[in-house]
């Protein structure tokens, strides 16, 4: 069993044992034929990886590293929140008629703010913060900007990263730690995919910035199992496992607008079958 299996299953059973149900209230998502779709929730679900010894990608079924690793450049490197702009419809449902999803996500990435070294996004502010002060306690992102909400098609749900260097006990590398914060967690449609991208961005700027990877941390306000999903989660959870597939990230990028999702791979990847075509409550 990987440790992410490990995580998922203990997470899963929690939920399901011990979560609350938002049934009766007013809820704001819904199902495709307009039925109001409810959850089973627990608050303040805090997972730990460390990075260092496995990738935290799921055997239960497979995890599509390069779909997933491709939405999080069109954030991180593209900057863009027009779904035109990468392989995946996963947006097409929050998106206008020329693609856009409003203000939200890479959107904010590619604003520049003044700074007193000189003019940055966050993304170009982490990479320099990186190289230049690794050591700060200030390097982090936010797209969670109140002022632009009512132009996002979507409140962000995965909305800020914080970055955290160490010095490693042996070695001389430093270590690159980082924490994801999530308000809102589909736990079946979208943990592993969270949990993978986010893992790959911080093997991405370990890479860039000549650091080793460390933890990383996955903060979920509100992890919820949808109705519907319920037992496809049961049967999920009751899968045989696998150990956990070696990560590979292209060695001769060392620019971080240089990936593609084909510099990345899972090798030695076994998993378990499709749960097939999961409904998405919008």
């Amino acid at each position: 069993m990987s440790y992410a299996d490990q995580v998922f299953i203990a997470m899963c059973k929690d939920i399901l044992e011990n979560g609350t149900s938002t049934e009766g209230e007013a809820v704001r998502p819904h199902w495709e034929d307009g039925t109001l779709a409810y959850t089973i929730k627990r608050f303040g679900v805090v997972n730990r990886y460390d990075l260092s010894k496995e990738f935290p990608a799921l055997t239960l079924r497979k995890t599509p590293i390069k779909s997933c690793t491709d939405e999080l450049l069109w954030i991180w490197q593209k900057k863009s929140s027009n779904v035109n702009d990468f392989d995946g419809h996963i947006w097409d449902a929050w998106a206008d008629k020329d693609g856009s999803i409003g203000k939200a996500y890479g959107y904010q990435m590619g604003i520049k703010h003044i700074y007193r070294e000189g003019l940055f996004d966050q993304v170009d502010r982490v990479i320099y913060d990186l190289k230049h002060n690794p050591y700060s306690r200030r390097i982090l992102t936010n797209l969670y900007v109140h002022q632009d909400l009512h132009e996002m098609n979507l409140y962000p749900c995965a909305y800020s990263m914080t970055f955290n260097v160490t010095k490693p006990k042996e070695g001389n590398k430093l270590v690159l730690n980082s924490i994801l914060n999530q308000r809102s967690n589909d736990v079946l449609a979208a943990n592993s995919w969270n949990v993978c991208q986010y893992a790959v961005l911080t093997h991405m700027l370990a890479q860039v910035c000549d650091m080793q990877v460390g933890e990383f941390v996955h903060v979920i306000a509100d992890a919820h199992i949808y109705d519907r999903h319920v037992p496809v989660i049961k049967e999920l959870i009751a899968r045989p496992t696998f150990p956990a597939p070696k990560f590979w990230l292209n060695p001769e990028i060392h620019d971080f607008y240089a990936f593609t999702k084909d510099d990345v791979r899972l090798d030695d990847y076994e998993y378990g079958a499709s749960v097939g075509k999961i409904p998405v409550a919008v």
